[in-house]
């Protein structure tokens, strides 16, 4: 039957207040007709929230910067800048039950709206010049909140399409997302420029509102969207989650942290170069436009193979940034710095395609293929590895916390950033050990969760 026969024979999705009981998005025919369409424009509101998400979750990166009048040290700044990571790290947990819990075009319209809070919020603390300190630190860790938004986005996507085309529809999704740092960096130098310090809250306004309303008249909820936080619970406690999320601190978790502290790090470091932090947003524009390549690069060379070889170039990044610091090269700094930020963005690509190959390789080792105890062992290894995503999504992102109080601690303690890339060096050489012990070296028999990572 060809997709426009299918049209004319297959019925319309049945909804009842914006939800869809019967979603067979596997079924050829139910997909070509109608899925395609509603699974298409689901996904499309969903990465406007979404981005929207990763834009105020990221923008006090560009506002901290320009906070020269209040007289907070560099310390106090990067803690500004830490706290929505800190925050938006946490929140990913229960994110990620709430499309199944409260349906996804729900959720993503609550969590649209809930953008406004740090928006307002910090339109209010930077008109006020006697606003205290810790009101900065409280109103910059409800941007926190657009931080949860990656996980019940991607939860809730991945529930639209097919298993063949999950990939695809999770890694615009996700690149959609990611994009929001750059754009916030890009745009907020101009805006505030052109409109005061206020503006870099009050111009997401409208946008939120309108993805809210987006999402309120264009998006569907599934009655299919299952919640599982026991399958969280039991992911918790395996080993090879904890690894995996080790592992991506040491890439999401420095593209986020890198791309949020690069501007503040300009300015402290660079001072004569401050007008430059206006450059920053190349930092995580390469970061995420280079992600799929750590995927597609995974499912030709291994995806533990990239991941391995891919931290030896950020520890080789991490000191030429420093080299270049030492020497009070600026333009050695920013390229190298650009580096970084792109070896993450690798990572990230590589680290993700990882976590489904060593949970399906671990679920049917010793089982016999093509056996019906083969295909129940393949769906038990897809269940295992979307909870563990799940979590160590979570995990992952605490890295920006991490990164950003490494360097405000260093230039605190010692004037500079030396120590504390010295720091994310030394754990990017236990992420390039771990690797190799865990998924690189050969181990018999006993090794297929090892060896089916490292190569597929």
């Amino acid at each position: 039957m060809t997709a426009t026969q299918a049209a004319r024979t297959a019925p319309e999705v049945p909804r009842k207040g914006r939800w869809i009981g019967d979603w067979r998005p596997d079924d050829p025919v139910f997909w070509e007709s109608t899925g395609k369409k509603v699974a298409r424009r689901n996904l499309a509101f969903s990465i406007l929230a979404e981005h929207l998400g990763f834009t105020l979750w990221t923008v006090w990166s560009i506002v901290s910067v320009k906070l020269g009048a209040y007289k907070f040290s560099t310390d106090q700044l990067f803690w500004i800048v830490s706290l929505p990571n800190l925050v938006g790290s946490a929140l990913r947990i229960p994110y990620t039950f709430a499309p199944a819990r409260f349906g996804g075009r729900n959720w993503t319209v609550v969590s649209a709206l809930l953008l406004l809070v740090p928006a307002v919020l910090l339109a209010v603390a930077v008109n006020d010049p006697g606003t205290p300190y810790w009101a900065f630190l409280l109103i910059a860790a409800t941007a926190g909140l657009g931080g949860g938004n990656f996980a019940s986005s991607m939860a809730n996507i991945t529930y639209f399409f097919p298993q063949n085309r999950q990939g695809a529809a999770l890694g615009l999704n996700a690149a959609g997302g990611n994009i929001g740092v750059s754009s916030v960096q890009l745009l907020m130098p101009l805006v505030i420029a052109g409109f005061g310090l206020a503006a870099a809250g009050l111009f997401w306004v409208p946008f939120v509102l309108a993805a809210a309303a987006g999402a309120y008249f264009c998006m569907d909820n599934l009655t299919s969207a299952k919640a599982e936080p026991r399958e969280m619970a039991k992911a918790a406690g395996r080993a090879q989650t904890w690894i995996m999320s080790v592992l991506y601190i040491g890439t999401f978790g420095s593209f986020i942290g890198y791309s949020t502290a690069f501007p503040l790090l300009i300015k402290s470091q660079f001072p004569e170069h401050a007008a430059l932090t206006s450059l920053a947003f190349l930092g995580p524009l390469v970061g995420s436009l280079i992600r799929p390549v750590g995927g597609w690069l995974s499912d030709r060379l291994g995806g533990a193979s990239v991941t391995f070889w891919n931290f030896a170039a950020m520890i080789a990044s991490v000191l030429l940034v420093w080299q270049a610091m030492s020497a009070r090269n600026f333009v050695l700094f920013f390229a190298a710095f650009m580096l970084l930020i792109g070896t993450a963005g690798v990572g990230n690509g590589s680290t993700y395609r990882m976590i489904p190959a060593i949970f399906r390789a671990k679920a049917v080792a010793g089982v016999e293929p093509g056996t019906p105890a083969y295909e129940e062992a393949l769906a038990t290894g897809k269940r295992d590895a979307s909870a563990a995503i799940g979590f160590i999504s979570a995990v992952g992102a605490f890295g920006g916390f991490f990164i950003n109080r490494g360097f405000g601690s260093s230039i605190s303690a010692t004037g500079g950033a030396g120590a504390a890339l010295a720091a994310f060096a030394a754990f990017y050489a236990v992420c390039f050990a771990l690797t190799w012990f865990c998924y690189m070296r050969t181990l018999g028999a006993k090794s297929a969760p090892s060896l089916a990572a490292a190569r597929v």
